[in-house]
């Protein structure tokens, strides 16, 4: 009987084994597109205004997914993007922010930082073993022996290091004190299309020069916002005499068309899908508002800054027809999240919330913790939202380090505008519950903080730390994911997935194994 009950689980394993086996030919190239502060309302609100090769090609014929959702805090452009292409969260692949902060040597650093390796066009040194699992290219560069070429342009160092992983054959960013096209030493492989581009009068270096963002089209067609009541013909000039003016093409659409520019260049190149092995192509374009754009035409830039993007979409896919075939290309495209607004309120407003001043409460905690273990400094540092203790001197004076973060953590919660205070134990050792999940998943031990921070919507964190006073804002933003080409099959569901669904889906569709560390289920409408 045992035998026979058996065989029929193995019979009844292999039959869903095939019929879940994906079907149709595998991609020859995978293009991978993610949009830093992409939002699914506007992409509604402003379609009307767009034309038929971009996103309304994606959208009419793609896989599209309502939204997709993090599961995990204090969102950033580093987190969200490793967490898409490595399909775990930042507790397994370890980068959990921008910067992550040194408690021993008491310094802020990129959190790819890697002292072994130097930079190419660039001072920084980088490299993405920071990341600690694999990503979707890595398997595929495992897959096929090394014969797959992978290659990743963004504008900034993270975006372009997590999506080309450890075995790009180049991950290119744009350097913000040259505007040459940067990378890492790490990449063994010199790649002359790039470096002839960074030689050449047709570098940013020299373009920006003559660079001023106006808008492409009549500023009266930009009428999704009924509430506009300046719009008018803006012009912001990109040129060397403005402070950080790399930094801020970097927020402009024009950065679009610098990465969409290396990418097209490449694919005429002829050296992309064109081999038995598929390659991977990882870009990523730019959505959010311009740091001089917080006045009045906000709304107006905002248009320009998609219909902009919609236009070098519709020429990305163009090149990629010519160069390989839609038809034998998988597209995906995600957004890396919502999470840079800045707020101005107007003149007179005043909100039932407050201001969060980090130093004035990393002051009230330390008076507090002298007058249970004596006058000593306990806090090393706040920073992002987290309270890093002197582990050194707990360990000195044999205090009980569970004792001390839940004695912080009682007085911190109550404190005006402070909604939660979890620990570190709490997250390694602590019973489950949801809240405690969700803060775990952004934590990586030996990296992160003592004290997390969990602020009450309507307060506004006033850091002198930093040029930017964020306030803060619970409420998800919608942001579609969709996979176009290659035999997928228009269709809208309407649910949310996980972004930790993409990257073993993707793996699925290429037949090769996910990340070692994904966590996602695989999307079962990309294989109907």
């Amino acid at each position: 009987m045992v035998r026979i009950l058996s065989s029929l689980v193995a019979f009844f394993s292999i039959t869903t084994l095939f019929a879940q086996t994906p079907s149709g030919e595998i991609p020859k190239l995978v293009v991978g597109i993610t949009i830093d502060q992409f939002r699914g309302d506007y992409l509604e609100m402003f379609r009307h205004k767009f034309g038929s090769k971009g996103f309304n090609r994606l959208l009419n014929n793609g896989l599209v997914y309502s939204n997709v959702y993090y599961d995990f805090p204090n969102l950033n452009k580093a987190s969200s993007i490793t967490t898409i292409f490595t399909g775990a969260n930042p507790s397994y692949h370890g980068i959990m922010a921008e910067n992550r902060y040194l408690v021993d040597s008491n310094r802020e650093i990129s959190s790819f930082f890697d002292d072994n390796y130097l930079g190419n066009f660039t001072t920084e040194k980088l490299s993405p073993l920071p990341v600690k699992v694999s990503t979707i290219a890595d398997e595929l560069k495992i897959a096929s022996g090394g014969q797959s070429d992978i290659f990743a342009f963004a504008p900034d160092a993270s975006q372009a290091l997590a999506s080309g992983g450890h075995a790009a054959s180049g991950a290119f960013w744009i350097e913000e004190e040259n505007g040459k096209w940067a990378t890492t030493t790490f990449y063994k492989n010199r790649q002359p299309v790039i470096d002839q581009h960074n030689r050449s009068g047709q570098s940013l270096t020299y373009t920006i020069n003559s660079l001023t963002w106006r808008p492409a089209i009549d500023v009266n067609q930009y009428d999704a916002f009924p509430y506009t009541r300046n719009r008018y013909n803006f012009q912001h000039y990109l040129g060397p005499d403005k402070k950080d003016h790399f930094r801020l093409f970097k927020q402009s659409p024009y950065v679009n068309k610098e990465v969409n520019d290396m990418a097209v260049r490449l694919l005429e190149s002829g050296s992309l899908g064109k081999r038995m092995n598929p390659d991977f192509l990882a870009l990523t374009f730019y959505a959010g508002n311009y740091e001089k754009a917080l006045d009045k035409n906000y709304s107006v830039e905002i248009q320009d800054t998609y219909y902009r993007l919609d236009q070098e979409l519709g020429r990305l896919l163009d090149a990629i027809d010519a160069s390989v075939g839609l038809k034998n290309t998988l597209i995906f495209v995600v957004s890396t999240g919502y999470f840079d607004e800045q707020e101005t309120l107007p003149d007179g407003m005043v909100t039932s919330g407050g201001d969060f001043y980090p130093e004035r409460s990393q002051a009230l905690l330390n008076m507090y913790l002298m007058a249970l273990y004596g006058r000593e400094q306990w806090i090393k540092k706040y920073y992002d939202r987290q309270f890093f203790f002197d582990r050194k001197l707990l360990e000195d004076k044999k205090i009980d380090l569970r004792e001390f973060q839940q004695r912080a953590a009682e007085f911190l919660v109550q404190s005006a505008g402070i909604q939660d205070v979890i620990t570190s134990y709490q997250m390694l050792h602590g019973a489950y519950n949801q809240d405690v999940q969700y803060y775990r998943n952004g934590f990586y031990k030996g990296q992160s903080g003592d004290l997390f921070l969990r602020l009450q919507p309507g307060w506004r964190i006033v850091d002198p730390q930093s040029d930017q006073n964020v306030r803060v804002r619970n409420n998800a933003v919608v942001a579609p994911v969709i996979f176009f080409g290659s035999d997928i099959k228009p269709q809208r569901i309407e649910r949310t997935i996980e972004a930790t669904e993409i990257a073993p889906s993707v793996a699925y569709r290429l037949r090769i194994r996910a990340p070692n560390a994904a966590e996602g289920e695989i999307l079962q409408e990309l294989f109907r």
